[in-house]
This record gives structure tokens, C-alpha cells and sequence, in this order.
């Protein structure tokens, strides 16, 4: 296929970007609207997505001693008040269920929307002495926040997420805790969805309600907004004082745990859509597509081609490469134009003149390239492009970010910068008022803060910076 080529279906990347988000997630069925007004019906392909992402995390959750478990769905509006920060920030996007079994409830439910208090509550209930921390636990569920805008993967009323919460019985364990879980995101991101990431604490305004401290993992998308791809949050004892998680210490003292807790969701895959997409649709990080590598017969119905695709696919997926044989009755050019809109990352040819040499064509989806492949050695050359691949979209994203992170000392040349789809760096005081300008004057919003401060006034007053920040404008 010409490289000039592209796909009719979808609108174009450049003059169009939310709707060329919005015609690839539905065209290349990841997912479709729900009968109920902001969800969405996450489809077989997009739903493999989130399992493969599911297991990596996994892995990486119980290298560092957490446990699955499952909580219930329903939460006593009453735990709900327990913390009064927690309950304001959540209030607007709580559902709350009033009547079941014909009859009035005597207390409403609401629908979880995180589940820092029912798991609160049980901890508090389990934990006894200081032998039984810390107390490490993960579940995946789905959650529910009453969103006015949606859009699918990025904000719907309903996704799917993981939750991370622990106890520990000092502040210093669980802080370092908060910071040990967002660097597990930022290598996952990095290694499994090939995309960069910036890291920091929150400020104030941007926080987690109830927690001491938020720290953020915000991703660099096509048009140059920003996405948060992942919170860590370190809780202090506030939820350990509205839940009476306490422990009885090795001095004999009734203590209260420290608690923290981490959060990503199926936004990750809206995150790696808008990250890696191109013109033609969806380029999939290879250690989370669905299929990693599709085998095209050329010249089907001679003898000897589709046996051989068969006999490739079975050695492929022995090797551990998700393979996927199209053996329809479209022609090539249909399928090639499909499973490039799908993403997928390796395409193979297979044919009588490559089955008489001995190779196949293979092409990338991330640079279009084609290269011959040695029957032979299949499987070992087809986990190499595969690595290639990997690299090629980490380095390509990394570079891109890089390029469009600026700086700015006043807030015209914030503004000037966001326009041109560009993270800016900047100085702040520290005060709300100057971060709420910044909103108002370029809707562009914090998103982390430097470890260090680079800057010597506020962008917004004028006055000496207490903190340098990242501004953009975020989904």
C-alpha cells in the first residue's frame, strides 16, 4: 500500500483531532456507546487492550507484596461523610441509589466512585497490632462519577480501574510507599505503552480530595494536551482517624496508621491511542495489542500458501507472539488497509515466491517499513522488530515531548505557548489566586510541579516563585 494512501474512514489527525479520536475508537470496535448517556461498551478489541495491560500491572503489583482482593460496589452514603475533604471533592459526581426491592432504603447507597472508605472501614477493622502491618492490598473493579462531558476511554460515568491501598505504621514508610507506586507507573509506561511521562506532586488545587499529598504521571498527547495517566496519593492519617484504623504498637500504644493509595485506569488506553496514532488510525505499543503480529496470505488459493500461514501462526504464538491468521475472502489491499487502522504492529505477506525462498514481507506499522524475514528463524526475527518497534515509539514520543515543553515568564507567552499545543514552564508563588488566573487568562491548568524550583518569578503576579510548574491544557 502507497504510503500516500490513508485511510477514507477517519477524520484527519491534524485539522480534526477529536474527531479523529472519536471515528478510531468506534471503527476499529475498542469500543462503543452504552444505552445510558456517558458509558461505554468496551468491546472485545479494546477489552484485550486493558487485559494485557491488566496482567503486566499485575505482575508488577505483586513483586511488590500486594494482594488482590474485592470490595463491594455499594458504599453507606454515611461512610461517605466520615472524611469532610473526601466527600466535598466527590459530591458533584456521586450516584446514589435511594430505593431497591420495591422499597425506600432507610440510608441511600452511593455507587463507589474510589473506595478509600468502605476498604477504610474494613481495615479498621482488621488490623489489630503492629504484626499485621503494613497491609497491602489491590483490587479491580469498576467505579462510577456522574461526568457532564464524556468522551469513551477518557471520561465516562463508568470505567475500569485498579485501586492500590495500604497502611503502614509510620508516615515515612507510606510516603515512600506513594512514591515507590508512581515510579512503578512511570516504568510501566514507559516499557509496556512505549510514552513518556512527566512526574511530580500536585498542587494544592489539583489534589486528590483527603489527601495529604497527590503526585501525578501526565502524558504528552498528538495535539499537545496533556492527560493524567495515573495518581499517587499519599493520605496521612485522615482516613485512618475518620475509619479508626489504629494498631496497638511494640510500646504497647493505641497508634493511628498512615495510609496511601493509587489509581490508573482504562483512560491508559485513550492515553496510548493519542499518543501513538497517525493518520491511518490506531499504532499499537506491541507488549499491549491484541495481536502483535497478523499473517497475510498473498495468493491464497495456491497450493501450499495457507498451510504454511498455519504452520507460521502456530510456531509464532508457541514462541509467545500473539498471531492472528486473516485467511477471509477480502483481498490484501482490504486487509492490509484493516489491520493498519487496527494498529497492529507487525504485518507478514506470505506467498508462493516467499514460500520458494524461503522469507516473508514483513512491515512495520510505526514507520511503514518492510523488510524480508527468514522462515527459519521467524520467531526469533519477529520478537526483535517487535522490540524495535517498542523502542522506536518511546523514542519518537520522548522526542516530541521534549521538543514542546517551553518556557514562559508572563502570561502571554503562557497563553502564546499552550495555543501552539505546548506543556509550559513556569514559576508560581505558590498562591491559589495566581494558579486560578492562569485557568482563566490561557485554560490551561497545573499538571506537576518540578522537584526543584528553576524560576525565579510568578508567571501570573510577578512576584518570587516558590515553585516551578507545569501548565497545559488537559483532557
Amino acid at each position: 500500500m502507497a504510503k500516500d494512501q490513508f485511510v477514507s474512514q477517519i477524520a484527519d489527525i491534524e485539522s480534526d483531532f477529536p474527531q479523529w479520536y472519536t471515528d478510531v475508537v468506534l471503527k476499529t470496535k475498542l469500543v462503543d456507546y452504552g444505552p445510558v448517556k456517558g458509558t461505554m461498551v468496551i468491546r472485545p478489541y479494546g477489552y484485550a487492550i486493558w487485559e494485557n495491560i491488566q496482567k503486566e500491572f499485575d505482575k508488577r503489583f505483586k513483586a511488590n507484596e500486594y494482594e488482590n482482593a474485592y470490595f463491594p460496589l455499594l458504599i453507606p452514603m454515611s461512610f461517605m461523610t466520615k472524611e469532610a475533604e473526601h466527600v466535598e471533592g466527590f459530591a458533584p459526581e456521586v450516584a446514589v441509589v435511594t430505593h431497591a426491592g420495591g422499597e425506600k432504603l432507610q440510608e441511600p447507597l452511593c455507587v463507589r466512585p474510589t473506595s478509600e472508605t468502605i476498604i477504610g472501614t474494613m481495615y479498621g477493622k482488621w488490623i489489630e497490632s503492629w504484626r499485621d502491618l503494613p497491609l497491602r492490598m489491590n483490587q479491580w473493579a469498576n467505579v462510577m462519577r456522574w461526568e457532564k462531558t464524556t468522551r469513551p476511554f477518557l471520561r465516562t460515568s463508568e470505567f475500569l480501574w485498579q485501586e492500590g491501598h495500604s497502611v503502614f505504621a509510620s508516615a515515612e514508610e507510606a510516603e515512600a510507599e506513594t512514591q515507590k507506586m508512581l515510579q512503578v507507573y512511570e516504568e510501566f509506561s514507559k516499557t509496556c505503552l512505549s510514552m513518556p511521562v512527566l512526574t511530580g506532586r500536585k498542587t494544592e488545587k489539583e489534589k486528590f480530595a483527603g489527601a495529604v499529598a497527590t503526585y501525578g504521571m501526565e502524558a504528552m498527547m498528538h495535539d499537545g494536551k496533556s492527560l493524567q495517566s495515573g495518581t499517587s496519593h499519599y493520605l496521612g492519617q485522615n482516613f485512618s482517624k475518620a475509619f479508626d484504623i489504629k494498631f496497638t504498637d511494640k510500646d504497647g500504644a493505641q497508634k493511628y496508621g498512615y495510609t496511601m493509595s493509587f489509581g490508573v485506569s482504562t483512560r491508559l488506553i485513550g492515553a496510548l491511542i493519542m499518543t501513538h496514532g497517525d493518520s491511518r488510525g490506531l499504532v499499537l505499543p506491541p507488549v499491549v495489542a491484541p495481536v502483535q503480529a497478523v499473517i497475510v496470505p498473498i495468493a491464497s488459493k495456491k497450493e501450499g500458501v495457507l498451510q504454511a500461514c498455519r504452520d507460521l501462526k502456530e510456531r509464532l504464538e508457541r514462541a509467545g507472539i500473539r498471531a492472528l491468521l486473516d485467511d477471509s475472502e477480502n483481498s490484501p489491499g482490504w486487509k492490509f488497509n484493516e489491520w493498519e487502522m487496527k494498529g497492529v504492529p507487525v504485518r507478514i505477506e506470505l506467498g508462493p515466491r516467499d514460500l520458494e525462498a524461503g522469507k516473508a514481507l514483513c512491515a512495520r506499522r510505526d514507520n511503514f517499513e518492510k523488510t524480508e524475514l527468514s522462515l527459519d528463524g521467524a520467531e526469533a526475527g519477529v520478537k526483535a522488530l517487535l522490540d524495535e518497534i517498542s523502542e522506536n515509539l518511546y523514542n519518537r514520543a520522548k522526542k516530541r515531548m521534549n521538543t514542546r515543553i517551553v518556557r514562559a515568564d508572563s502570561l502571554q507567552a503562557l497563553l502564546a505557548a499552550v495555543e501552539k499545543g505546548n506543556f509550559v514552564r513556569a514559576g508560581w508563588c505558590g498562591c491559589r489566586a495566581c494558579e486560578d488566573k492562569v485557568k482563566e487568562f490561557a485554560q490551561a491548568t497545573s499538571r506537576v510541579m518540578d522537584d526543584e524550583n528553576t524560576s525565579e518569578k510568578c508567571v501570573a503576579c510577578g512576584k518570587k516563585a516558590e515553585k516551578t510548574v507545569i501548565f497545559a491544557r488537559a483532557y
